[in-house]
Parts: structure tokens; C-alpha cells; sequence
């Protein structure tokens, strides 16, 4: 089996990388104590045997025994207090450390027992967070306590506990994979042995492969126009799952333009009123990503569009001069705005060009855009190298607060400087609230507050999961689910 992709692995160090690209090598090659089966939105054992709130702020965990790393050693409590304390303690800026923001302490009790203490009880998506990006389980053996291991060597070193163990690596261009006899956690036996991901600077080389038979599956990602053309083609099967993924641009409370609090606000919502969504969507996406006006698309319990209602949703060029001009704001404003070409699909140079020509047709913004590739991007970004940015979001777990707390938490993935107490206590208390309806209005509450009192982030389109494949291949709208995890293991032909 042959799985093609744009996307770029950052890094395969769990601590230090939150995005699709490193989470798809991460999925097949690290145990989480609950994981996502294919099809099924509620985390279920996966290293753990069970997991139980065994009081409001103690969720406790008991590991299956016998469990071993590929390398030979011994996956136990201690291992996975060690992943937990190693992953807040290294807090990189890339990684995913904020999805533990109510993580108090762990515990390893005995060698099959872990107690995570929480700091706010009754946390409705603690069992999820530990199934994301957060949550593999690192042998301690191998990996630094304080610090990023490399790529090459953690292949070398092997502490693999997933479906499959990497036994080649060229790190963006090709790795090899070999099913784990060691792994029996809930994504199953592996239904091919060897899986190979190759990696593509290009959709169009990506497409080429896959028509011609050179590989079996591409995910992630071939441009709208590319699909339209593979929609015709009788060997060529397309799925698509439910969707989740947003695109948004990041503002850096620090660095945009805006010499006071007031005046960074007012462009930002001069920004959102300026911005045609519509246009986007259909003349960029061809409909493959549709409008987004809230910080969680539809869909989603709880999720609101406060953005139609504040700003519209058409460009609305009096709404935005008045803004601007009540802070007192010079314009045109200035703006670098930087995107990325290679992360998010080709067509973000398409998409970027659109929205520069649509925020300059104003008169009352002056777009600079500028892009950068994937690993630098990250880079540049994590040290506020970027004021205005491109970002896109896959789910870590199907519930609204994934895309809140991530985000708008102290702490938060972004690093964009935005914190506010009363947003944090909201975000606390929809996370804690254990009545369904309540905790529905809270989540809506706190998606209104952030369109008209913050805009950290400026939400433009969301999208169905897609994959594309060879007509003999079978089990890929398995694995299109909403806990968008790309699991080789289902893969067969």
C-alpha cells in the first residue's frame, strides 16, 4: 500500500508537533491509553484496559499488562506519567501542551495504574484529550525528559507501541512502515503489512501518481480542480467524510498593526467586514470548503454564526471605514499578511491572492502577502515572527470546545498573545458543566463574546474530509471520521 500526501511531517516527536502532517506518521506509530476506533466518536481503551473518574478531579486509568515498545521495553504507568510530565514540561511552542491546560498532575499509582489529578473537576473532554495529539505514550527509556528528540533518532531507537513501526525513513519525501505484531489496542491488527507514504511538493505530481497506478491513496492534498478532473475518472474512487476542518487567519495581539488595544480591535473587525467568504468558497473552492462564520463550524452542537450577524455577510466597506475611523485608525493600514504554500493545499496562493485583492479593494487596507514553507513557517511563527497569518484546524476530538479552549485558553497553541479572564472562566465553565443543555448555551455565550469583543482568530471556510484512491482499495471512508485520524491500519486492497 502506497498513501500519498502534501502535507509535511514537522516532527515525530509527540512534544513538538501539533499539526496533520506530523499527527498521521504519529497515529500509526504511537499508543494512546484511549484512542478513536474507526467509526466511533467516544475515546475507548486502547493501551489502558479501563479509564474511570474514580473522583470529580481524578481520572484514573488501568494499563493492560505484558505491553512493550518495539524496541523491547516496558510500556507501564510510569511511562505514561513520563509522556504527560514531559510534554508540559517541554511546552514547546509548536506542540500540543495547551490541549493539557487543566492537567494538574499525574500520578503513577502502580505499574499498571495512573491517576491524573485535574485542576477544575467534572471535565467533560479530559478521556478525549488524552486520544489527541497530546496523549501518545513515549517510552521514558529513550526520549529526554526536557527536551525534542530528533527525528532520525527515534527511528533508530524504535519506541514504537502502535499498529506499525517506521523501518525507513527520508524524512518529507519517503517512509516505509511495517505492521507492529506487538500492538492489540482498539485500531486492530493491521489489514496490510507494509504501508509506504510518499511525499509530494506538488497536488498536480500527486495526482499524476495516483491516476497512473504509482500509488494507491492520496490524502491531504489535491487541489478543487484536480478533484473535478478525478471525478471523471472510472479507476478513481473519491470519499469523503464529515467535515471539521477550518481555515482561519491568526492575529498576534503583539505585532499587528494598531498603536492601542482599540485600534488593533477595530481593524480586525474592519477586517471581518471586509472579507467575502462566498467568493471564496465558490470561485477559489469550487464548494469543496463552504463559508465559516464562528470559531466552530456547523454542525457541531453549540456552534453559532455570530460573524453573519456583527459583521455579514457580504463586504460592507461604510461598516468598516466607520470602525477604523471611530479608533481613530490612519488608512489604508498596512497589513503583512503571510500564508503558507505547501501545508494547507496548493490553492492557499490562490485563496491568499483573493483575499489581499479583496481586502485593497477597499481603499482602507494596503495587503503586503508573503509566504513561507511549512517547517520554517512554523518556526517564524512560534517566534511572533509573523503580526497577521494563515492557519488551518483538524479536530483533535468531535466536541465544540476543541475549537475553543486550543485556541483562546491561556496558554494556547496559537502563542498569539490574546488571554482574557473572562473568556478563560467561560471557557472553564462550559468544559466543567455536566448538564448537556447548559453547557450548550455556555459554548454558544462564549462564541459571541470572541466575534464581538475579541477576533483573536477571523474564521474563514470549513471542510469535508477527503481522500482519493484507487478503485480496489478498500477501508478509507472507515477512517473520514470525525476524530480526523488517518489510520493506515484499515487500509487493504
Amino acid at each position: 500500500m502506497v498513501v500519498g500526501t502534501t502535507d509535511k511531517i514537522f516532527a515525530l516527536d509527540p512534544a513538538a508537533a501539533y499539526d496533520q502532517g506530523s499527527y498521521v506518521p504519529e497515529t500509526q506509530i504511537y499508543q494512546h491509553l484511549l484512542n478513536f476506533a474507526p467509526g466511533d466518536t467516544t475515546p475507548k481503551p486502547d493501551a489502558a484496559e479501563k479509564c474511570e473518574f474514580t473522583s470529580p478531579t481524578v481520572f484514573t486509568c488501568t494499563l493492560k499488562s505484558g505491553l512493550k515498545f518495539a524496541n523491547g521495553n516496558a510500556l507501564t504507568a510510569q511511562s505514561a506519567k513520563f509522556s504527560f510530565d514531559r510534554m508540559l514540561r517541554i511546552n514547546d511552542p509548536n506542540g500540543p501542551a495547551s490541549l493539557l491546560g487543566n492537567l494538574d498532575k499525574t500520578e503513577a499509582v502502580n505499574d499498571l495504574t495512573v491517576a491524573f489529578t485535574l485542576k477544575n473537576g467534572n471535565d467533560q473532554t479530559f478521556p478525549a484529550v488524552l486520544a489527541t495529539q497530546a496523549g501518545p505514550i513515549v517510552d521514558e527509556k529513550t526520549f529526554p525528559a526536557d527536551k525534542v528528540m530528533d527525528d532520525g533518532a527515534i527511528v533508530k531507537a524504535k519506541p514504537f507501541s502502535g499498529p506499525y513501526v517506521i523501518t525507513s525513513f527520508d524524512k518529507n519525501k519517503l517512509v516505509q512502515y511495517e505492521a507492529n505484531s506487538g500492538y492489540n489496542g482498539i485500531l486492530g491488527a493491521p489489514k496490510t503489512k507494509t504501508v509506504s507514504a510518499k511525499y509530494y511538493a506538488s497536488s498536480d505530481n500527486l495526482k499524476l501518481d495516483l491516476q497512473n497506478g504509482a500509488i494507491d491513496v492520496a490524502y491531504r492534498t489535491l487541489t478543487p480542480t484536480d478533484m473535478d478532473s478525478l471525478r471523471k475518472d472510472d479507476k478513481i474512487a473519491i470519499h469523503e467524510g464529515l467535515g471539521g476542518e477550518l481555515r482561519y487567519i491568526v492575529f498576534n495581539f503583539n505585532t499587528m498593526p494598531g498603536n492601542t488595544p482599540e485600534q488593533k480591535l477595530a481593524i480586525r473587525k474592519a477586517m471581518a467586514s471586509s472579507i467575502d467568504r462566498d467568493a471564496l468558497s465558490t470561485e477559489v473552492y469550487k464548494g469543496t470548503f463552504a463559508p465559516a462564520y464562528s470559531f466552530v463550524p456547523k454542525g457541531f452542537p453549540g456552534a453559532v454564526e455570530p460573524f453573519k450577524d456583527l459583521y455579514g455577510t457580504k463586504p460592507n466597506r461604510e461598516q468598516a471605514a466607520k470602525l477604523l475611523a471611530d479608533a481613530g485608525v490612519a488608512t489604508p493600514v498596512q497589513i503583512n499578511l503571510q500564508y503558507n504554500p505547501d501545508h494547507y493545499g496548493s490553492s492557499s496562493s490562490e485563496e491568499y491572492a483573493a483575499i489581499k485583492n479583496q481586502l485593497d479593494a477597499t481603499g482602507l487596507f494596503k495587503i503586503n502577502l508573503q509566504s513561507t514553507e511549512w517547517v520554517t513557517y512554523q518556526k517564524e511563527r512560534a517566534r511572533d515572527g509573523y503580526p497577521v497569518y494563515q492557519m488551518g484546524w483538524f479536530p483533535d476530538f468531535p466536541d465544540a470546545d476543541n475549537y475553543l479552549t486550543p485556541f483562546f485558553a491561556p496558554n494556547n497553541f496559537l502563542q498569539n498573545h490574546f488571554e482574557d479572564p473572562a473568556i478563560t472562566a467561560q471557557l472553564i465553565g462550559e468544559v466543567t458543566q455536566p448538564d448537556r443543555d447548559k453547557r450548550l448555551a455556555q459554548i454558544q455565550q462564549v462564541q459571541k463574546e470572541l466575534a464581538e469583543k475579541h477576533i483573536p482568530t477571523l474564521p474563514l471556510l470549513s471542510g469535508k474530509q477527503i481522500a482519493v484512491s484507487a478503485k480496489n482499495v478498500q477501508g478509507v471512508d472507515s477512517t473520514l471520521d470525525p476524530s480526523t485520524k488517518f489510520r493506515y491500519s484499515v487500509l487493504s486492497k
